[in-house]
Protein backbone atom coordinates (compact mmCIF):
# COMPACT_ATOMS: atom_id res chain seq x y z
CA UNK A 1 0.00 0.00 0.00
CA UNK A 2 2.89 2.35 0.70
CA UNK A 3 4.26 1.77 -2.79
CA UNK A 4 0.84 2.33 -4.38
CA UNK A 5 0.32 5.50 -2.34
CA UNK A 6 3.73 6.75 -3.44
CA UNK A 7 2.82 5.98 -7.06
CA UNK A 8 -0.45 7.89 -6.69
CA UNK A 9 1.29 10.94 -5.25
CA UNK A 10 4.03 10.79 -7.90
CA UNK A 11 1.58 10.61 -10.80
CA UNK A 12 -0.52 13.44 -9.37
CA UNK A 13 2.56 15.65 -9.07
CA UNK A 14 3.57 14.84 -12.64
CA UNK A 15 0.02 15.46 -13.86
CA UNK A 16 -0.04 18.89 -12.24
CA UNK A 17 3.45 19.97 -13.28
CA UNK A 18 3.63 18.59 -16.81
CA UNK A 19 1.58 19.98 -19.69
CA UNK A 20 -1.88 18.46 -19.94
CA UNK A 21 -2.47 18.63 -16.20
CA UNK A 22 -5.25 20.23 -14.24
CA UNK A 23 -4.74 23.81 -15.44
CA UNK A 24 -4.35 22.91 -19.11
CA UNK A 25 -7.42 20.68 -19.01
CA UNK A 26 -9.58 23.42 -17.49
CA UNK A 27 -8.25 26.01 -19.94
CA UNK A 28 -8.99 23.72 -22.87
CA UNK A 29 -12.46 23.10 -21.41
CA UNK A 30 -13.00 26.85 -21.17
CA UNK A 31 -11.76 27.52 -24.72
CA UNK A 32 -14.06 24.90 -26.26
CA UNK A 33 -17.12 26.20 -24.41
CA UNK A 34 -16.22 29.82 -25.17
CA UNK A 35 -16.12 29.12 -28.90
CA UNK A 36 -19.67 27.75 -28.96
CA UNK A 37 -21.55 31.09 -28.68
CA UNK A 38 -19.43 32.44 -31.55
CA UNK A 39 -20.42 29.43 -33.67
CA UNK A 40 -24.16 29.21 -32.92
CA UNK A 41 -24.91 32.84 -32.09
CA UNK A 42 -26.05 34.61 -28.91
CA UNK A 43 -29.43 32.84 -28.68
CA UNK A 44 -29.74 32.17 -24.92
CA UNK A 45 -32.53 29.62 -25.33
CA UNK A 46 -30.49 27.65 -27.84
CA UNK A 47 -27.38 27.82 -25.65
CA UNK A 48 -29.34 26.52 -22.68
CA UNK A 49 -30.71 23.68 -24.79
CA UNK A 50 -27.35 22.52 -26.17
CA UNK A 51 -25.30 23.53 -23.12
CA UNK A 52 -25.10 20.08 -21.45
CA UNK A 53 -24.01 18.43 -24.71
CA UNK A 54 -21.31 21.03 -25.27
CA UNK A 55 -20.00 20.73 -21.72
CA UNK A 56 -19.87 16.94 -21.89
CA UNK A 57 -18.13 16.97 -25.28
CA UNK A 58 -15.60 19.51 -23.98
CA UNK A 59 -15.00 17.36 -20.89
CA UNK A 60 -14.42 14.30 -23.08
CA UNK A 61 -11.84 16.10 -25.21
CA UNK A 62 -10.15 17.65 -22.18
CA UNK A 63 -9.81 14.24 -20.52
CA UNK A 64 -7.86 12.99 -23.55
CA UNK A 65 -5.15 15.63 -23.22
CA UNK A 66 -2.98 13.79 -20.70
CA UNK A 67 -3.92 10.22 -21.55
CA UNK A 68 -1.27 9.82 -24.26
CA UNK A 69 1.48 10.38 -21.65
CA UNK A 70 -0.08 8.20 -18.97
CA UNK A 71 2.11 5.19 -19.78
CA UNK A 72 4.36 6.64 -22.49
CA UNK A 73 6.39 8.72 -20.01
CA UNK A 74 7.01 5.63 -17.85
CA UNK A 75 7.94 3.67 -20.98
CA UNK A 76 10.43 6.32 -22.07
CA UNK A 77 12.30 6.53 -18.76
CA UNK A 78 12.22 2.79 -18.05
CA UNK A 79 10.00 2.96 -14.98
CA UNK A 80 7.29 0.96 -16.75
CA UNK A 81 9.59 -2.08 -16.67
CA UNK A 82 9.96 -1.65 -12.92
CA UNK A 83 6.21 -1.44 -12.52
CA UNK A 84 5.79 -4.64 -14.52
CA UNK A 85 8.33 -6.42 -12.30
CA UNK A 86 7.01 -5.07 -9.02
CA UNK A 87 5.26 -7.27 -6.47
CA UNK A 88 2.04 -5.28 -6.74
CA UNK A 89 -0.48 -6.65 -9.27
CA UNK A 90 -0.21 -4.73 -12.53
CA UNK A 91 -3.99 -4.30 -12.64
CA UNK A 92 -3.87 -2.48 -9.32
CA UNK A 93 -0.95 -0.33 -10.49
CA UNK A 94 -2.89 0.63 -13.61
CA UNK A 95 -5.96 1.45 -11.52
CA UNK A 96 -3.87 3.73 -9.27
CA UNK A 97 -2.46 5.56 -12.29
CA UNK A 98 -6.00 5.97 -13.62
CA UNK A 99 -7.13 7.37 -10.27
CA UNK A 100 -4.26 9.88 -10.33
CA UNK A 101 -5.27 10.95 -13.84
CA UNK A 102 -8.89 11.46 -12.81
CA UNK A 103 -7.93 13.44 -9.70
CA UNK A 104 -5.76 15.81 -11.74
CA UNK A 105 -8.03 16.18 -14.78
CA UNK A 106 -11.56 15.04 -13.97
CA UNK A 107 -11.98 16.71 -10.58
CA UNK A 108 -10.92 20.17 -11.84
CA UNK A 109 -13.46 19.84 -14.66
CA UNK A 110 -16.19 18.99 -12.13
CA UNK A 111 -15.30 22.07 -10.09
CA UNK A 112 -15.13 24.33 -13.15
CA UNK A 113 -18.32 23.06 -14.83
CA UNK A 114 -20.81 25.26 -12.89
CA UNK A 115 -18.78 28.41 -13.52
CA UNK A 116 -18.48 27.66 -17.22
CA UNK A 117 -22.16 26.65 -17.35
CA UNK A 118 -23.07 30.26 -16.65
CA UNK A 119 -21.75 31.10 -20.10
CA UNK A 120 -24.36 28.73 -21.59
CA UNK A 121 -27.29 30.20 -19.63
CA UNK A 122 -27.67 27.25 -17.25
CA UNK A 123 -29.51 27.95 -14.00
CA UNK A 124 -28.13 26.82 -10.58
CA UNK A 125 -30.23 23.60 -10.29
CA UNK A 126 -29.09 22.53 -13.75
CA UNK A 127 -25.48 23.29 -12.86
CA UNK A 128 -25.74 21.19 -9.69
CA UNK A 129 -27.17 18.30 -11.70
CA UNK A 130 -24.42 18.75 -14.29
CA UNK A 131 -21.78 18.45 -11.56
CA UNK A 132 -23.47 15.25 -10.41
CA UNK A 133 -23.37 13.78 -13.92
CA UNK A 134 -19.71 14.75 -14.27
CA UNK A 135 -18.92 13.12 -10.93
CA UNK A 136 -20.68 9.94 -12.04
CA UNK A 137 -19.35 9.83 -15.60
CA UNK A 138 -15.86 11.33 -15.84
CA UNK A 139 -14.19 8.33 -14.10
CA UNK A 140 -15.51 6.18 -16.95
CA UNK A 141 -13.76 8.45 -19.47
CA UNK A 142 -10.46 7.95 -17.65
CA UNK A 143 -10.69 4.19 -17.16
CA UNK A 144 -11.84 3.60 -20.72
CA UNK A 145 -8.94 5.78 -21.84
CA UNK A 146 -6.54 3.53 -19.93
CA UNK A 147 -7.09 0.84 -22.54
CA UNK A 148 -6.18 3.09 -25.46
CA UNK A 149 -3.21 4.55 -23.59
CA UNK A 150 -1.86 1.06 -22.89
CA UNK A 151 -2.24 -0.02 -26.51
CA UNK A 152 -0.55 3.13 -27.84
CA UNK A 153 2.28 3.17 -25.26
CA UNK A 154 5.05 1.92 -27.55
CA UNK A 155 3.83 3.45 -30.80
CA UNK A 156 4.82 6.67 -32.47
CA UNK A 157 1.98 9.12 -32.97
CA UNK A 158 0.29 7.33 -30.13
CA UNK A 159 -1.84 10.37 -29.35
CA UNK A 160 -3.67 10.12 -32.68
CA UNK A 161 -4.18 6.38 -32.30
CA UNK A 162 -5.36 6.93 -28.75
CA UNK A 163 -8.13 9.28 -29.90
CA UNK A 164 -9.20 6.83 -32.63
CA UNK A 165 -9.38 3.97 -30.14
CA UNK A 166 -10.93 5.76 -27.19
CA UNK A 167 -13.54 8.08 -28.71
CA UNK A 168 -15.81 5.29 -30.07
CA UNK A 169 -15.68 3.49 -26.71
CA UNK A 170 -16.80 6.62 -24.86
CA UNK A 171 -19.96 7.11 -26.95
CA UNK A 172 -22.27 5.35 -24.40
CA UNK A 173 -20.87 7.51 -21.59
CA UNK A 174 -21.40 10.63 -23.68
CA UNK A 175 -24.96 9.64 -24.61
CA UNK A 176 -26.13 8.95 -21.06
CA UNK A 177 -24.13 11.82 -19.57
CA UNK A 178 -25.84 14.28 -21.90
CA UNK A 179 -29.20 12.55 -21.36
CA UNK A 180 -28.85 12.91 -17.58
CA UNK A 181 -27.84 16.56 -17.86
CA UNK A 182 -30.70 17.29 -20.27
CA UNK A 183 -33.14 15.56 -17.93
CA UNK A 184 -32.08 17.91 -15.17
CA UNK A 185 -32.35 20.98 -17.42
CA UNK A 186 -35.57 20.35 -19.33
CA UNK A 187 -36.93 16.86 -18.67
CA UNK A 188 -39.31 15.13 -19.30
CA UNK A 189 -37.22 12.01 -18.58
CA UNK A 190 -36.45 11.67 -14.84
CA UNK A 191 -32.84 12.31 -13.91
CA UNK A 192 -32.53 9.00 -12.09
CA UNK A 193 -32.88 6.79 -15.17
CA UNK A 194 -29.91 8.02 -17.29
CA UNK A 195 -27.86 8.76 -14.16
CA UNK A 196 -28.22 5.16 -12.98
CA UNK A 197 -27.07 3.87 -16.37
CA UNK A 198 -24.16 6.33 -16.29
CA UNK A 199 -23.10 5.02 -12.87
CA UNK A 200 -23.34 1.46 -14.19
CA UNK A 201 -21.06 2.35 -17.13
CA UNK A 202 -18.55 3.86 -14.72
CA UNK A 203 -18.57 0.79 -12.48
CA UNK A 204 -18.09 -1.46 -15.50
CA UNK A 205 -15.16 0.64 -16.72
CA UNK A 206 -13.57 0.53 -13.25
CA UNK A 207 -13.54 -3.26 -13.49
CA UNK A 208 -12.77 -3.82 -17.17
CA UNK A 209 -10.40 -0.90 -17.81
CA UNK A 210 -7.48 -1.86 -15.50
CA UNK A 211 -7.57 -5.53 -16.53
CA UNK A 212 -7.69 -4.75 -20.26
CA UNK A 213 -4.97 -2.10 -19.94
CA UNK A 214 -2.74 -4.44 -17.91
CA UNK A 215 -3.14 -7.18 -20.52
CA UNK A 216 -2.25 -4.72 -23.28
CA UNK A 217 0.85 -3.55 -21.39
CA UNK A 218 2.06 -7.10 -20.86
CA UNK A 219 1.57 -7.82 -24.56
CA UNK A 220 3.36 -4.64 -25.60
CA UNK A 221 6.38 -5.23 -23.34
CA UNK A 222 6.93 -8.87 -24.31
Amino acid sequence: MNALTALLVRDMRIGIRVGGGALIGVLFFLVVVTMVPFAVGPDLALLKHIGPAILWLAALLASLLALDRLFAADHDDGSLDLLLMSRAPLELVVAVKGLAHWLTTGVPLIVAAPLIGLMLNLDPPAEAALMLTFLAGTPALTFIGLIGAAIAVALRRGGLLLAVLVLPLTVPVLIFGVAAANAAVAGPVPLGTPLTILCALTLASLVIGPFAAAAALRQEME
